[in-house]
C-alpha cells in the first residue's frame, strides 16, 4: 500500500443536514404580543383621556380668557387717557398682558389649529360676542391674541399661549413615547421571566440528549408551581435514564467479559487440538471476528460524552494511514492543507478515520484491479472543516444509501463480501454527532462511495 499527496477534493454533494425553519424565538413572540397588547391599551387610554379632558379644558381656558378680556375692557372704559396709559403699562409688566389698538391693516392668523382651539374660539365668541376674534399671530408676532371692542374702538389683547395649557400635540407625543418605552421595557422583562424556565429546560434536554445527565438537573424549588412540577418530573426522568444507561453499560461489560472468556479458551483449544492448519486458521479467524464484533457493540454503546479539544487533522489522518501501510490491497492519497485543526476528540476521530478506511478497503475495491483506492481530502469553509473519504468501488444503490448508518444494517452484495455486525458506519455517525459534527454518505459521480464529515474549525 502507498499513500501520497495530492488528491483533489471533488465537488460533491454535502451531507444532508436538517436545518431548522427560521422564525422568531419564543422570547420574541411573547415580547411582540405583549408589546402589541400594551401599545393598544396605551392608545385606547390616551384617546379616552383626550375625549374626557378636552371639553373641560376648553371651557376653563375660555372662561379665564373671557374674564381677562372683560376686566381689561372695564378698566380701560372707565379710566381717563393718562390712567389708561399707566394701566396698559401695568398689565404688560405685571400680568404679561399687552393691549394695542386694532388697526384695519393688521394681518392675523386665526387661532383654530386643532379641535381644542376651535372649541375655545367658539366659547369665547359665546361669552364675548360674535365679533370676537381669536388669533395665533398678528402682523407676524406669535401669541394668543383676542380682539375686542370698547364702544367704537377696537383693541387687541395679547397674552401667553400657555394660558390655555401646553401644546396638546406635543403633550400627547411625549406621553405616548414615555408610556411606550416603559411598556416595552416591562414587556421584555416579563417575556424573559416567562421564557427563562423554558430556556433552561431546552438546555437541559440538549445536555441529556448528549448523555450528560448531571448537567441536565433543573431547579426543583422554583416559585411557580407548574414550572416546579415540570422540573421535578424532568429530573426524575433524567435520573431514570441515567440509571438505565448505567445498567446497560454494566450489562454490556458483563456480556463482554462472559463471552471473551470462553472465546479465549476456544482459541487455545483450537490451536492445540486441531491438526489441520487451514481449519485451525479458519476457526481462529472466526473467533477473532467474534471478538471484533464484541468490540463494535461496546463502541456503539459507549455513553460517555466526547472530550473535545483542538486536534491536528493532518496528524490524525497520517496516523490512520500509517496503521494500514502494510496492506497490499490498499492505496491512499491525501490532500489536506497544512495546519488544519478541528475541534474533536483525537482518539475518537482516529477511530472514525480508521473505520472509514477499513470499510473502504473491505467493500470499495476497484473491480478491475481488486485494490481499494481511497482519497482523503479536507477543506475549510467558514467555521467548519469538510472532510471527505471516498473509494472508487461500485458504490451502493440509492435505496440502500440512507440505511447504511442504521445499527445492524448490512448492505447489498456489492459491499458485503465480508461478514460483520453492521455497526461500523453507525458507530462513525454516532461518534461524529457526539463531537458536534455532521456525517453523511453519498455516491460520487465518477463511481464509488464518499463519506462526508463536517467538524468545527479551530
Amino acid at each position: 500500500m502507498d499513500f501520497t499527496s495530492p488528491a483533489p477534493l471533488e465537488t460533491a454533494p454535502a451531507p444532508l443536514e436538517l436545518r431548522p425553519r427560521r422564525g422568531f424565538s419564543l422570547f420574541w413572540r411573547t415580547f411582540f404580543f405583549l408589546s402589541l397588547l400594551l401599545f393598544g391599551s396605551i392608545v385606547a387610554w390616551l384617546q379616552t383621556f383626550r375625549s374626557l379632558e378636552s371639553e373641560p379644558r376648553a371651557i376653563q381656558s375660555a372662561q379665564q380668557l373671557a374674564s381677562l378680556v372683560n376686566l381689561s375692557r372695564a378698566a380701560l372704559r372707565y379710566s381717563d387717557a393718562i390712567a389708561r396709559v399707566s394701566l396698559i403699562k401695568t398689565l404688560a409688566d405685571e400680568e404679561r398682558v399687552r393691549i394695542t389698538m386694532h388697526e384695519p391693516k393688521d394681518r392675523f392668523e386665526v387661532f383654530e389649529s386643532d379641535d381644542l382651539g376651535e372649541r375655545i374660539t367658539e366659547e369665547l365668541k359665546t361669552r364675548l360676542g360674535p365679533s370676537t376674534i381669536v388669533a395665533s399671530s398678528v402682523n407676524g408676532e406669535k401669541g394668543l391674541w383676542v380682539g375686542f371692542t370698547i364702544d367704537r374702538d377696537s383693541f387687541w389683547l395679547l397674552t401667553d399661549v400657555s394660558r390655555v395649557g401646553p401644546s396638546r400635540g406635543s403633550t400627547w407625543v411625549i406621553w405616548l413615547i414615555t408610556a411606550a418605552v416603559l411598556s416595552l421595557a416591562g414587556a421584555a422583562f416579563i417575556a424573559r421571566l416567562i421564557n427563562r424556565p423554558l430556556k433552561q429546560l431546552s438546555f437541559a434536554a440538549s445536555r441529556m440528549r448528549d448523555g450528560d445527565f448531571d448537567a441536565s438537573l433543573l431547579d426543583e424549588k422554583a416559585a411557580t408551581s407548574e414550572i416546579r412540577e415540570v422540573n421535578i418530573g424532568f429530573n426524575r426522568m433524567a435520573e431514570q435514564l441515567s440509571k438505565i444507561e448505567q445498567d446497560r453499560v454494566i450489562m454490556l461489560a458483563g456480556i463482554s467479559h462472559d463471552l471473551r472468556t470462553p472465546l479465549a479458551r476456544l482459541r487455545l483449544e483450537t490451536e492445540m487440538s486441531v491438526s489441520d492448519e487451514d481449519a485451525r486458521a479458519h476457526m481462529a479467524a472466526d473467533i477473532s471476528q467474534l471478538d471484533a464484533i464484541i468490540d463494535k457493540f461496546l463502541d456503539y454503546a459507549r455513553p460517555d460524552p466526547a472530550q473535545l479539544a483542538p486536534v491536528s487533522l493532518n496528524a490524525v489522518v497520517e496516523a490512520a494511514a500509517y496503521a494500514v501501510a502494510d496492506h497490499e490491497d490498499l492505496k491512499i492519497t491525501i490532500s489536506i492543507p497544512d495546519n488544519m485543526n478541528v475541534l474533536a476528540d483525537e482518539i475518537e476521530l482516529l477511530r472514525v478515520i480508521s473505520n472509514l478506511i477499513e470499510n473502504a478497503r473491505r467493500y470499495g475495491k476497484t473491480p478491475e484491479t481488486g485494490i481499494a483506492i481511497i482519497d482523503i481530502a479536507a477543506r475549510a469553509r467558514d467555521q467548519w472543516v469538510l472532510i471527505k473519504v471516498r473509494d472508487h468501488g461500485m458504490g451502493v444503490s440509492p435505496e440502500t444509501l440512507p440505511k447504511l448508518t442504521r445499527p445492524f444494517f448490512r448492505g447489498d452484495a456489492a459491499r458485503t463480501a465480508a461478514t460483520g455486525a453492521g455497526l461500523g458506519l453507525a458507530i462513525v455517525d454516532k461518534t461524529i454527532q457526539r463531537m458536534g459534527g455532521i456525517f453523511g454518505l453519498a455516491n460520487t459521480a465518477s463511481g464509488g462511495l464518499a463519506a462526508h464529515i463536517k467538524l468545527r474549525r479551530c
